[in-house]
This record gives structure tokens, C-alpha cells and sequence, in this order.
């Protein structure tokens, strides 16, 4: 529908009514329990954590600030509240293989108490095992047999010295061991006396010494295995001694822990440990500290390390849950999500043992949820693979990234992995999850749920209510000043502002947050106790204020004549178009002269911005089609001999977008035709090669920017904008605009097609093509077309004049 009048202020702008909302101020309203406008999203979220098969793991995805954090949070905290707490999980020493830690999985609260138990069983021993091996019976016991050992061992030498008297031959005990001698009247013959016996005498001698070197050796090979057999008795001894005292202290535990068959298993394995090992439980230093498994360090380790392999170390602790476990890791880096094993230098080497192996986020959420940031977790090297392993693998190991990438040669563990059992929800952004899902084949099968949370919501009573109960719960939440019914209105009308819809509402409820914040600064700046529309008028302001110091710059430029806009008078081939330049939190529109010259050429229109590689694909796509335009209503039996140029005057930057193909084409039909357009008018939308006006975005950043540009250069008085008629249900503009509008001093046209559009700019009637085929005498189309055809014809002339074919000029 063709809307050559000013478009009215109701429709300028969609207004919340303040008594439409039924309350007072917010201290009456019911909180709001779920997200606004996610009903879709919750939904996907409470079926991925309701829904127990392999790989219904979720991926929350949606822009940011719609809450999509803290609706997780919620619905994963609920749904936690119904379920078991996970069991408890320890690393124990594995007296087989020491260097793999053998996990124990228990009832939850069991690990705590079982940590402290074998921790006072182990000093509990370290008293009883000395005591008892020093107790006067058993020191006698001991005694005996080594006394037994020791009179066996007189005897046998006695024995054989008596023998080697008889010959002649002495028995002597050197630092070298036992030797013979033969000896004369009770002394030691020396050699050379020896040499001057008869050789009869010399012959009986060695031979004699000779069966008793023999003897010797048969003796010494029979007391070392007397000495073996009697230090056997002694370990046999201390075994005794030992299992005495051991045995009832381990027994305690065992009937304690009768149902958890691998404790008892590991208890046997203990007290046979203890059993083979007793020597270290004597002669520790007194007062050596064992409470070494909660923060070993440097100064601990100094201690008595043997005895550490028989303390637990208490990996997951979920004695303190009521329900699962609920764990958002904010880092997730692999060693946060994977757990770690840690090393401390001691004298010049690295050491660690099973109680320097700490838990990951992984671990901490298993039996339970594990919420990630997707972005966050995709950074870290190597963690999205080592979760997608574990997820597949169905267990949760421990991990090193320096044993993954092998750049640690430093001795370390290999713990037992648990079964895993965890649903994991990745939050991020919707162009994330389509990424992983065409490039990565195992995402989807591991992520089996998407909840998409909106950015928008329908704008109707309800949703209106939803806004204000979400209103009313933020101010309770964070103990801000109750907002009176005015104010939420303006806050709703903030939301469709936000929403660039005046049919929908932002669901980004980080920026409405954020609003309401600062309306509560505002009026208790001013010493109110209720926040009101002023103030959430004022906070809007100020947000605005604050980034704005490149939107003033470029507007003082516009009033000094630097950038140059024309608002007065008409000119050919040139119209003000409006762009939207966003600077983090702010979007502000521009105005820009758009110029266009005609002249005789081969039928193409020439992209300036193109040209120097400053347009992108979008603007000259925009226009490209302008040629087709030209070519579907213009002189259809003639061809297109037209040389035109195109550029944004003014501009140093790149352009993208299509938005300002509805200007250009303007202005390359009144360079054509050679008819001036007002200047008073700024124009945006974009157009398709039918000569419609189609919606473009950012609508109201652009009017009120050219707006502000007409104000700065003298006035806004007379001017206006032309817009296409399909972005009226987005305009939501500001209280400025929408009163100039209403005083008639500003104008917003709403447009449905270029004709109407130059109607506007030109004053002319566009003209429609008759029965005979004709658009009316003097019309904008009619111009054109008789232009288009005087070029052709006149390309024809310079043709036949050149001999050639009538194909080029």
C-alpha cells in the first residue's frame, strides 16, 4: 500500500501502558521462575538431563546475555536436587603395582571415614608394631635363637681347634678369616723353621692342613646355614609378632567394611604388606607426622614416606552433597577438566606419590553434570578431544597434558580409571554448534540435544507480564529499589528497542539487567526510594552518553561542513542514504551522500566502492541489481547503452550491505533522466530487480541518526526519511523523533516501491505503462526510459558512422 503521507506517531513508536501492566510497582508481582521467551529451550534442557541413553549430552546455544547460563544452572540445580549423591572415590596403593593407584568406588561419606580410619590404623601400628617387638618375651625369644646360632658356632670351632691340636696344627682367626698353622712347643713355627723340618715332618703337615682346611670349609658352609635357618626363625618371629598385632587392629576395620568386598581386599593387602615390611614401621623419628593426604608438601615428604603408600587418598569427596553434583568448570583447561598428578622437587628430583594425584572438573561431576563454556573449552589445546574420549570411553582417567604430548620424561603414576557417568552441557554460540556439527563427525553423536535459546519474543500481554515478573525478580535478587509501573513500561519499551521490533522483545536479558541496575543508580543518586521512568529514561541516556563520543565527533564534523550533507535545495543524480555504524554497545545511523552520473557506455553500472576493493560482496551484489532493474522496466527493445558511476561520497572505509541499493537506485534514475531529488529527504532499504523496497535492518539507528545530523545543521524542520513499508513494525524510535513527527516538523515515509520513492524525492508522478505500452508524458519513469532509448540510438549512429556493426560505440 502506497503511503505518500507521513506515517502517524502511533506508529512511530509502540508504547507499554502502565496501567495495562495491573500492578504498582514491582513489590507486587510473583517472581518469574524460568527464562523469559525460552519455553523451547527449557524444554530441549529439562529432556537432555531427563533422558538417560548414550550421548544425550546437551549443547545450549543462543546469543549471548539471553540467560542461557543461568537457565542451565536452574533447571541442571532442580533436576540435581531429585537424585542420589554419586559415590565417593579413593586411590589406594596397589602393593602389585606401585606405580598404578588402584581406585576404590564407595558409598558417598565413605571415603571420608575410611581415610581417616586407615590413617589412625597406621598410627596405631607404628606404637604397637615397636611394642611389640620390644616386649621382654619376645626380646628373650630372640635372644634364645641367636644365643643358639652363637653356642653352635663355638662349638663347631672348639671342635675343630681341638682337632687341629692333636696334629700339631693351630687354628687362628685373622681379619682375612680362619687359617691353619703348625706350631712347635706351643708357638707358631715360622717359615723358616718350618723349612728346616724333615720332609717326612713338612709332607704330614700340609697334608694334615689340607683335611682340616676342608673341615673348615664344611663347618663354615654348615653354621651359614644355621645362621640362615636361625634368621628365618627371627622373621618368622617377627611375622608372629607382627600378625598378633596387626591382625586385630585390621580386623576391626574389615568387620566394619564387611560389605565393600574391595576394601576388605585391600585391607588383606595392607596387613600382608605391613607383615613383609616392619622394618619400616622401626625406628621412625618421634613425632613424624603421617596426616600427609589432605596438602603434602615439601617439608611433609621429609617425613616417613614408606609408611604414605598405606594412607588413602581421598580423590572425590561427595559426603556433603545433598543430590547430584552440579559443577560449572569456568577454565576448563585439561588438567582443570582431567584432574592432575603433581610432582615436588626433592633433594634435586621430582617426586610424587598417590596422594599428589588430584581431581578434575570431570571426576567432581561424575554421577551428575558437568557444565562447560564451549568457546572456553575449544581454546584449550587438547581438552574437547580428551572429553570426547572420555565420553566415549565411558571412564574418567586422570590426565597429564605433558604425558599426552610426551614432553615430561619424569617418572609419574598411571591411576585406575572409574566409570564415568556425567552429563556434560556445552554453552556457547549458535554459529559454534553448527561449526562442530559439519566439521567434526563425533559431535553429534555425542551431543545428541540442542537447546536454542531465542534472542526475541513475541511482544503480547503475557510476554509483557513475563518482562515485568522478570523485572520485579532481578530487583529482588540483587536488593535494588522496587521499579513503579512506569518504569517497567519503559523498560518493556526498551526491550523492543533492543529487539529493533515493536512486535518483539529482546530476550537478552543481560542488557535489560544491566538497565535496571543502573535505573536503580539513578534514582538513589536522587534520593528516591522507587525507581521510575525518568530513571530508566535517564539510564538509557547515560549508556548511550558514555559510548558516544565518536557519534558526537562525527555529528560536530557534519555541522562544521567536513562531512558533508545536504538538506536543503534538490540536486541530480544525488541522495542522502543512511548507514549504521556499531561501536560496542552502541549503534548509531549516519547519513551519507550517495552520487550517481549517466553518460553514454556499454551498458554497465560501475561500482566505485568495488572498484577499489572497498565495497563487499553484499553492496555490490545491491548493486548489480540496479542493472537488472534497469533492464526489466526500462526500453526492453533497445539496448542498455549506459555508462553510470556509483559511490558513497565521503567514505574511507569498507561498505557492506545492501541497505542503500533503494537510494542508489534513486539516484541512478534521476542521473538517467536528469530529474533533481529533494534533499531534504535521507533514504535506506534495500531493492530487488522488480523495483520493490525490501526491509533492511538497524531501521531506527538510522532515522534518528539523520535526525540528529539535520538538527546539528540548523533544524529538522521540513526534512524526513523514506523507509521501506516493510520495516514499520520495527521502528521504535525515540521520544525526539516521535514528538518532532507529531508537531509535523520531521516526517518518516514508509515506502513500497522505488516509484513511490521518487515520487517523494522528485514531486513527479512515476507513471505506470498504459495500454499502448507507454508511461505517461513527463513522468519519472517516462524520462528515464526516453534517456535509456537516446543512448541507445545514439550508441546505433556511432556505430554505423564508425563502419562497424552496431554493436560498440
Amino acid at each position: 500500500m502506497s503511503e505518500s503521507t507521513p506515517l502517524t506517531a502511533d506508529r512511530l513508536r509502540r508504547r507499554c501502558d502502565p496501567a495495562a501492566l495491573g500492578f504498582s510497582t514491582t513489590a507486587d508481582l510473583e517472581p518469574l521462575v524460568d527464562a523469559v521467551g525460552q519455553d523451547r529451550a527449557l524444554d530441549a534442557l529439562r529432556f537432555a538431563v531427563g533422558m538417560r541413553g548414550e550421548g544425550y549430552n546437551l549443547f545450549a546455544m543462543g546469543p549471548t546475555e539471553t540467560g542461557k547460563h543461568e537457565a542451565v544452572r536452574r533447571v541442571l540445580k532442580e533436576r540435581a536436587a531429585r537424585e542420589e549423591a554419586p559415590r565417593d572415590v579413593c586411590y589406594v596403593h596397589d602393593f602389585l603395582k606401585p606405580d598404578r593407584p588402584k581406585a576404590l568406588v564407595l558409598p558417598p561419606g565413605t571415603g571420608r571415614v575410611l581415610r581417616e580410619e586407615v590413617s589412625q590404623l597406621v598410627e596405631d601400628l607404628r606404637v604397637a608394631i615397636p611394642a611389640a617387638l620390644e616386649s621382654d618375651e619376645q626380646r628373650q625369644r630372640k635372644q634364645a635363637i641367636e644365643e643358639e646360632v652363637k653356642q653352635a658356632h663355638d662349638r663347631a670351632f672348639s671342635e675343630l681347634r681341638e682337632e687341629a691340636e692333636k696334629v700339631g696344627i693351630a687354628l687362628l682367626h685373622t681379619p682375612m678369616g680362619f687359617a691353619f698353622a703348625p706350631v712347635k712347643d706351643g708357638e707358631i713355627l715360622p717359615p723358616e723353621d718350618f723349612d728346616k723340618l724333615p720332609e717326612e715332618e713338612q709332607e704330614r703337615l700340609e697334608k694334615e692342613t689340607e683335611r682340616l682346611q676342608a673341615g673348615l670349609q664344611t663347618t663354615i658352609a654348615r653354621l651359614r646355614g644355621s645362621a640362615k635357618e636361625a634368621r628365618s626363625k627371627v622373621r618368622a618371629l617377627l611375622r608372629e609378632v607382627t600378625t598378633a598385632a596387626v591382625g586385630h587392629l585390621i580386623d576391626e576395620l574389615r568387620t566394619r567394611h564387611a560389605g565393600l568386598p574391595e576394601v576388605v581386599a585391600h585391607l588383606d593387602a595392607l596387613q600382608e604388606d605391613v607383615v613383609d615390611n616392619v622394618e619400616d614401621f622401626l625406628g621412625l623419628p618421634e613425632g613424624a607426622s603421617l596426616k600427609l593426604a589432605a596438602s603434602p608438601d615439601l617439608g611433609a615428604l621429609s617425613g616417613p614416606v614408606p609408611l604414605r603408600r598405606y594412607l588413602v587418598n581421598l580423590f572425590v569427596d561427595n559426603s556433603a552433597l545433598e543430590g547430584a553434583p552440579v559443577v560449572h568448570e569456568d577454565n576448563p583447561t585439561f588438567d582443570n577438566l582431567f584432574g592432575s598428578i603433581e610432582h615436588l622437587a626433592q633433594q634435586g628430583a621430582l617426586v610424587t606419590d598417590l596422594h599428589l594425584v588430584k581431581p578434575g572438573a570431570l571426576h567432581r561431576a561424575n554421577g551428575g553434570y558437568l557444565v562447560l563454556d564451549a568457546r572456553e573449552l575449544l581454546l584449550q589445546p587438547f581438552a574437547y578431544d580428551g572429553l570426547k574420549r572420555a565420553l566415549r570411553a565411558g571412564e574418567a582417567r586422570v590426565e597429564t597434558l605433558g604425558r599426552q604430548l610426551s614432553i615430561v620424561s619424569t617418572v609419574s603414576l598411571e591411576p585406575e580409571p572409574v566409570p564415568l557417568s556425567v552429563k556434560v552441557v556445552l554453552v556457547g554460540e549458535r554459529m559454534l554448534y553448527y561449526l562442530l556439527d559439519e566439521h567434526d563427525p563425533d559431535f553429534r553423536a555425542l551431543f545428541k540435544v540442542v537447546a536454542d535459546f531465542d534472542d526475541e519474543l513475541e511482544r503480547d500481554e503475557e510476554a509483557e507480564g513475563a518482562y515485568a515478573r522478570f523485572v520485579a525478580t532481578t530487583v529482588r535478587s540483587e536488593e535494588l529499589l522496587p521499579f513503579d509501573a512506569a518504569a517497567v513500561a519503559r523498560v518493556i519499551d526498551r526491550g523492543a528497542r533492543l529487539a529493533e521490533d515493536s512486535e518483539r522483545l529482546s530476550a537478552r536479558v543481560g542488557r535489560i539487567g544491566d538497565l535496571l541496575r543502573e535505573a536503580d543508580h539513578w534514582a538513589r543518586e536522587a534520593g528516591r526510594d522507587v525507581v521510575g521512568a525518568g530513571d530508566v529514561k535517564r539510564a538509557v541516556e547515560e549508556s548511550e552518553r558514555r559510548a558516544g563520543r565518536i557519534k558526537e565527533r562525527l555529528l560536530e564534523e557534519v555541522a562544521r561542513g567536513t562531512l558533508r550533507i545536504e538538506t536543503e535545495g534538490e540536486r541530480v543524480g544525488q541522495v542522502n542514504g543512511l548507514s549504521v555504524l556499531r561501536l560496542g554497545d552502541l549503534d548509531f545511523g549516519r547519513p551519507a551522500r550517495i552520487s550517481c552520473t549517466a553518460r553514454l557506455g556499454s551498458g554497465g553500472v560501475v561500482d566505485i566502492e568495488r572498484e577499489v576493493e572497498l565495497g563487499g560482496p553484499l553492496h555490490s551484489k545491491g548493486v548489480l541489481i540496479l542493472q537488472g532493474v534497469l533492464g526489466s522496466r526500462y526500453a526492453p527493445e533497445h539496448p542498455l547503452s549506459l555508462g553510470a558511476t556509483l559511490v558513497f561520497e565521503q567514505s574511507y572505509g569498507p561498505i557492506d550491505g545492501d541497505s542503500a541499493s533503494l537510494a542508489e537506485l534513486c539516484a541512478l534514475l534521476s542521473a538517467i533522466g536528469k530529474i533533481p531529488l529533494k534533499q531534504c529527504f535521507a533514504m535506506t532499504g534495500s531493492v530487488d530487480q522488480d523495483g520493490r523496497a525490501q526491509a533492511i535492518g538497524g531501521v531506527n539507528a538510522k532515522i534518528e541518526g539523520y535526525f540528529e545530523a539535520c538538527r546539528a545543521l540548523g533544524g529538522v524542520e521540513g526534512r524526513g526519511v523514506l523507509i521501506p513499508a516493510a520495516n514499520v513494525k520495527h521502528l521504535m524510535l525515540s521520544d525526539e523523533v516521535v514528538e518532532a513527527c507529531e508537531r509535523g516538523e520531521f516526517a518518516v515515509h514508509a515506502v513500497e516501491t522505488v516509484d513511490e520513492a521518487m515520487e517523494l524525492l522528485t514531486g513527479l508522478q512515476a507513471g505506470r505503462r498504459g495500454k499502448t505500452g507507454s508511461f505517461p508524458k513527463g513522468s519519472v519513469n517516462a524520462r528515464v526510459e526516453e534517456r535509456l532509448i537516446e543512448l541507445a540510438e545514439r550508441r546505433l549512429e556511432l556505430g554505423r558512422g564508425s563502419g562497424g556493426d552496431g554493436e560498440k560505440p
